[in-house]
């Protein structure tokens, strides 16, 4: 049980970057959601406009609670806005609306890292829940097999968070380049709808580095179990 919480040390250097990268998307929001954006509209019509655009006219938007709670819902077809994002103007919130449009986009193109990570989605969801769980069984009842059982399951996991990864990165793309072309936004706007962004997606690299770690983790436990 020694190398159990010794172990932990692994994770260190993930658990900062997660705490930086979580602080940074924060204090970022917060500062650019009080800078207005010259595109006079609120961002569930942007939304409108950005799924129009793009001929995803079935699409529809609704408002829920919380801050940051935006996403996508491709099984029904609803592009969900938080409080602030759906009636604010700020470069923030319409950076964000972009984003969520640039995953409507991604599932209507059939982006492939985006077919590739929804196939995953049930395993990785077993693997992040049970792994862990078998692994530490294995552990205690000094059985190899539950323990590379368990580091199997956890892999699909950070091969989930690793192709998710580049699906957020595109959508953000492409959420810069509608907001450019389509809305003609001006470019020093743009630049700061990006920021937005850039901090977002550190979020996702912290989460495979966290991933990835673990998995390590796991492995050396393991092989040290062997001795």
């Amino acid at each position: 049980m020694f190398l159990w919480f010794a172990s932990l040390i692994i994770l260190l250097p993930a658990i900062v970057l997660s705490i930086w990268a979580q602080t940074k998307v924060t204090k970022t929001f917060k500062r650019y959601s009080q800078v207005r954006s010259s595109i006079n509209l609120t961002g569930s019509k942007l939304a409108r406009m950005l799924l129009d655009a793009n001929g995803l006219y079935d699409i529809k938007i609704e408002r829920i609670p919380g801050q940051l709670t935006d996403h996508y819902d491709p099984r029904s077809k609803v592009v969900r806005l938080s409080d602030v994002t759906y009636s604010g103007n700020s470069i923030a919130s319409l950076g964000v609306v972009a984003h969520e449009i640039g995953h409507a986009v991604q599932h209507s193109h059939h982006y492939v890292p985006l077919v590739i990570r929804d196939a995953i989605v049930p395993t990785a969801n077993i693997g992040s829940s049970l792994s862990w769980i078998i692994f530490f069984l294995g552990l205690i009842f000094y059985s190899p097999f539950l323990m590379q059982f368990g580091i199997i399951l956890f892999s699909f996991f950070v091969i989930f968070t690793l192709v998710t990864l580049p699906v957020e990165l595109d959508a953000s793309h492409r959420a810069l380049i509608m907001l450019r072309n389509v809305m003609a936004m001006p470019e020093g706007e743009v630049v700061m709808a990006r920021k937005v962004l850039s901090a977002a997606a550190m979020t996702y690299v912290a989460s495979v580095a966290m991933a990835a770690l673990q998995l390590l983790r796991m492995i050396l436990i393991s092989g040290m179990f062997r001795r």
